[in-house]
Order: C-alpha cells, then sequence, then structure tokens
C-alpha cells in the first residue's frame, strides 16, 4: 500500500521527529512491511526554541507543503494519509485545522499517530466550543488512530475514529554488544561509592532537571554507605534564563563538585555516557510527555532508572519497581536513587527494551496497524 507521510524529521531532534525519521526510513528499508512510503518533510521550525512558536514564514512553508502533498497524492495515486496530531497548544492545533482543511479531502483514509498527550483533556475542559467543533471535524472520525499506550488512548476516542491500535515506540540497538561490555556490570548491587546519574534530556524545568539536581544534593546527604552520586547534565538549554537559574543553583556549596554541564551529545559520545552510567534520573512532569526515548535507550544499556509514575512511563517496569516516584517528590527520588543501585538488576531492563521497544518488533507492529487502517 502507498501511505502519504506528512510530518517532519530532524532538525529539530525530538522524539517526535526521530520516530518519523526511524519509519520513513524502516519502510523504506524493508518493503516486506508492505508500506510503500511518499514523505512531504513539512518542517516548520528551525530549532526547539522555535517549536510552536507563531511567525509568517511558517504559514507560507505549510502551504508549500500542503500543495506537495496533494501533488504526490495525484502523481501516485495515494489516498492514506499519515499525520501526527498536535498537543493541546493552539498555535499547533490551528496548524492541524488548516492542513487538514486543505489535504483531508484528498484522501479516503487517514491514520493519526499520536505521540503528544493531553489534547483530548484540553479540548473537554480548556477549549473554546468552536475548537471542539473544528477538532471534531478535521481530526474527527479518522480510519485509524495509533497511540503509544494503553493510557493514552483517550486523547484518541474522544475524536471518535474507526479504530484505535496501541503501538510502541522502538529503536535500534544502541548497545548490540551489551553481553560483552555492561552485562557483568549491570548485574545488581553495584558496590561503586562513586555513583555516577546521568540526566539526558531537553534541559528544561518540566522535564525535570532541576529536580534532578535537588534529589542528587539530597541523596547524598542520605544514608551511611559512603556513596556518593555525580550528576552528569546532556541535552540542550530551550530557555536562556532557566539556564542562567541552573548554573547559579549547581554553583552553590552543596551542589559544588557533583554536577557537570555535557550540552548536545550524539554518536559516541552519547554513547559513552550511557556506557559510564550507573543511573538514568528522569524525573519528568512535562505536560505533554507520551512515550519518551531516553528511558528506552536507558534500558537498552540495562541502566537502572529512577524516574516518575507520570503519563505511560510506568508502563515501562514492573508494578513494584523501586525507582518510580510521584512527579515533583524530591525526597522520594533520593531515596530512590539509593535503591535502585542496590535492588534492581540492569539486565532484566535490557530484557525488557528487546522484548517490548526493538526496532523491528515496532515496525512490523507499526505496519499491521497502518495496514488495517488502510482497508476499505
Amino acid at each position: 500500500m502507498k501511505l502519504l507521510v506528512f510530518a517532519h524529521v530532524p532538525p529539530p531532534h525530538h522524539g517526535q521527529s526521530q520516530m518519523v525519521k526511524l519509519m520513513v526510513d524502516g519502510f523504506r528499508a524493508q518493503p516486506d512491511l508492505g508500506i510503500e512510503v511518499l514523505h512531504v518533510d513539512a518542517r516548520l521550525s528551525s530549532g526547539m526554541a522555535d517549536v510552536g512558536s507563531v511567525r509568517g514564514g511558517k504559514v507560507q512553508a505549510l502551504l508549500r507543503y500542503c500543495r506537495q502533498a496533494i501533488a504526490l497524492s495525484r502523481k501516485h495515486g495515494c489516498r492514506t494519509l499519515y499525520y501526527i496530531p498536535s498537543p493541546p497548544k493552539r498555535s499547533s492545533l490551528y496548524r492541524d485545522f488548516l492542513v487538514m482543511v486543505l489535504i483531508r479531502w484528498r484522501f479516503e483514509r487517514v491514520i493519526l499517530h499520536w505521540h503528544a498527550v493531553g489534547l483530548g483533556a484540553w479540548l473537554e475542559s480548556e477549549s473554546w466550543f468552536w475548537e471542539r467543533w473544528l477538532a471534531r471535524l478535521c481530526l474527527g472520525r479518522v480510519r485509524q488512530a495509533i497511540v503509544l499506550a494503553a493510557s493514552n488512548r483517550a486523547d484518541a476516542e474522544i475524536l471518535r475514529p474507526r479504530s484505535v491500535a496501541v503501538v510502541s515506540n522502538g529503536i535500534p540497538d544502541p548497545c548490540p554488544d551489551f553481553a560483552e561490555t555492561l552485562e557483568a556490570r549491570r548485574a545488581g548491587g553495584a558496590v561503586r561509592l562513586e555513583t555516577q546519574v546521568l540526566f539526558m534530556a531537553h534541559c528544561t524545568r518540566d522535564k525535570g532537571l532541576f529536580g534532578a539536581v535537588e534529589a542528587v544534593v539530597m541523596a547524598n546527604r542520605m544514608g551511611d554507605s559512603g556513596r556518593r552520586f555525580r550528576l552528569t547534565v546532556a541535552g540542550s538549554f530551550l530557555s536562556e534564563s532557566e539556564e542562567a537559574e541552573f548554573r547559579d543553583r549547581i554553583g552553590r556549596s552543596d551542589a559544588a563538585g557533583c554536577v557537570e554541564i555535557k550540552g548536545f551529545v550524539s554518536g559516541s559520545e552519547k554513547d559513552l555516557l550511557f556506557q559510564q552510567a550507573d543511573v538514568f534520573l528522569f524525573p519528568t512532569y512535562f505536560a505533554n510527555e507520551g512515550q519518551p526515548l531516553n528511558l528506552i535507550e536507558a534500558l537498552a544499556y540495562g541502566l537502572p532508572c529512577v524516574t516518575t509514575r507520570w503519563r505511560s512511563i510506568p508502563e515501562y517496569f514492573p508494578a513494584d519497581y523501586p525507582g518510580l516516584c510521584i512527579p515533583r517528590d524530591v525526597p522520594a527520588l533520593a531515596r530512590a536513587l539509593h535503591s535502585v543501585v542496590e535492588r534492581v538488576d540492569g539486565r532484566s531492563l535490557r530484557h525488557e527494551y528487546e522484548q517490548r521497544f526493538a526496532v523491528g518488533s515496532h515496525l512490523s507492529a507499526l505496519a499491521a496497524a497502518i495496514r488495517v487502517g488502510s482497508l476499505e
């Protein structure tokens, strides 16, 4: 079947754009999956700071992308559209309205892949009545909705698609030599007194950046084991004021010497940070968190995680996993840092990645859901 993908790939780099690239490249590399991809790289933002902003050039670009989509559909006889709906943000939602008004008529089948979370609740509780009406008109009653986790179904179901499929994200194995290089070290009960903690995400308050520092500082005050936690922060700051505030915070005496800022990393530098870390710390409460790829990467490295009971994140882990905390609960995060180091066998987390988040099973499940959505 032919599928027109109307979505951008990196840059900017974030989970959604990375997953679109993975899907487009994966389907093209594996014709046996039965999906022939036509791609409109509908990039409107030059960087993360520009995402969701309103400026005139974006409208002209969007109109150009819509013309391109219609031309590709006509040329190749493609009648199935793949689209990623907006988070609950008016500027992005109005973009969705415009795109659907301009091109939905051209396609017999529309498949919505929900990466962000929260639009359904926002439409019900905070939107104007005419925004709800437009959302149902433009995004409602599509052939197929795909969500990342069972807990995310509400966003899709409020717009009454014909069917909903749950397909977890998946990534290529970032640590294919795990058995040779890390398995023995991840066996649990780590005894290293200098414990390396890694935070890798966009460096914002709601991704848990400031909570991570407070948790490490508090964890260093706890217990009598002599263990000391050191935090490495990897990622880009999206706000100059938050960066200044963060640098001021880590310059105080209680955090001195236990926090290092690496900035944005990729490739071998990123791999090295995951290899060297003992704990992955991601205390997010980001409103639109879907299924964060950084946690999937941490699982692939067998890296014990301390994170939050937020959105779909608990579905990554067993029900009694000791590293899950209530968002913004710094004392709980600090206790969890000690707990996962002492109790978690990282080999079980690596197995979780292999069973649920490997790229092969992800692409197969995604292709199957799309093919179902293309049926008459």
